[in-house]
């Protein structure tokens, strides 16, 4: 079968290996789709995921078919149209340094366990639709961190697929106002499809403004007023104007969501913070129910979901698929299709 391998820097390669079989505990997966994460440029141009690791296989974004079930495996069938937690097999995280990548024509899920490591979906999901369920767990891991209610106002910095995917998080919550903000016009206009209450380009508006134009003004515990009235902002883009916006002064008791990638160290006067009282979290991956909870919505509102995804590449083209992907504002999200 074919697998996409990575074995130093700009060293990635379609090679022929042995195909997985199932144990008794496991499944065999046949990908259709897998979607090109963020950090995968990254690991491209670095060589590798792990330092030291010999070979790196790629891809943590699948969704497909299951072509072999285990003798001890419950609730999965031969057919059924699956996606992988990468995070949840038994032997080692998928494409994140272990030994399968799911840019792969197969894929054994090692302890497979139906909800969990493996979630079904239906039939009427296309392939590349489903494959949205990872990155957008990781979303919606960011968005439940900010516990967020329907009176919250939010803003979420940068409409990529994070991004969106915690729009339409911080929408089924019910929250009832939600800007998004970006520099690509395109991104900002997918954004409103979603459900965005209004955006703001970052690139020629001045952001506080419009938070307070759009979401009312607050105060610190000094009492300084004027600041925007945001209850969430979720930093889905990973750059320091981001940071800079939010620390220029939050109102009393705002939460500040951290899921983007920051390439480099950011200082932070954390004593001009103290009046605001602003509560920072970081969040990682999808620990809980989260990937479960995004392909039911997928499920739901699939045309919806769909918006997301910019191109569709197939395996033979994967070098330019994650080039595509590591290109700021190219894209929305890129998917690889396997046939």
């Amino acid at each position: 079968m074919r697998s996409v391998l990575l074995s130093g820097p700009q060293q990635l390669e379609i090679r022929e290996i042995e195909p997985p079989i199932a144990g008794d505990d496991d499944i065999v997966v046949r990908i259709r789709a897998c979607g090109i994460c963020g950090a995968d440029p990254h690991a491209v141009a670095q060589g590798t995921i792990i330092p030291g690791a010999a070979q790196t296989a790629l891809g943590h974004e699948p969704a497909g078919e299951i072509v072999e079930v285990g003798a001890h495996v419950r609730d999965l069938a031969v057919g059924d149209r699956v996606v992988i937690d990468p995070t949840k097999v038994a032997d080692a995280i998928i494409g994140g340094g272990g030994p399968q990548g799911a840019l792969s024509d197969l894929v054994a899920v090692r302890g497979a366990v139906a909800g969990e490591s493996v979630i079904p979906f239906a039939a009427h999901v296309p392939w590349h639709v489903a494959a949205l369920a990872e990155p957008l767990a990781v979303a919606r891991r960011a968005v439940d961190r900010t516990h967020p209610q329907p009176h919250h106002t939010a803003v979420v910095f940068g409409a990529g697929p994070v991004g969106l995917g915690a729009l339409l998080a911080l929408k089924s919550y019910g929250v009832g106002h939600v800007v998004v903000a970006d520099i690509q016009q395109g991104r900002l206009e997918i954004a409103l499809e979603l459900g965005a209450d209004a955006v703001i380009d970052s690139s020629a508006e001045d952001v506080r403004e419009r938070l307070v134009e759009l979401q009312g003004s607050g105060a610190d515990a000094f009492g300084r007023q004027g600041l925007p009235g945001t209850d969430i902002y979720i930093d889905a883009a990973g750059v320091r104007p981001v940071l800079d916006t939010v620390f220029a002064g939050p109102k009393s008791g705002a939460i500040l969501a951290i899921v983007g990638i920051h390439q480099r160290p950011v200082e932070v006067d954390f004593q001009s913070l103290i009046p605001s009282e602003l509560a920072i979290v970081h969040s990682m991956g999808h620990p809980g129910s989260e990937m479960r909870e995004v392909v039911a919505d997928i499920v739901a509102n699939t045309d919806k979901y769909a918006r997301i995804v910019s191109d569709l590449i197939p395996l033979d083209r994967v070098a330019e698929a994650i080039d595509l992907a590591g290109r700021p504002g190219a894209s929305r999200k890129v998917v690889v299709t396997l046939d």
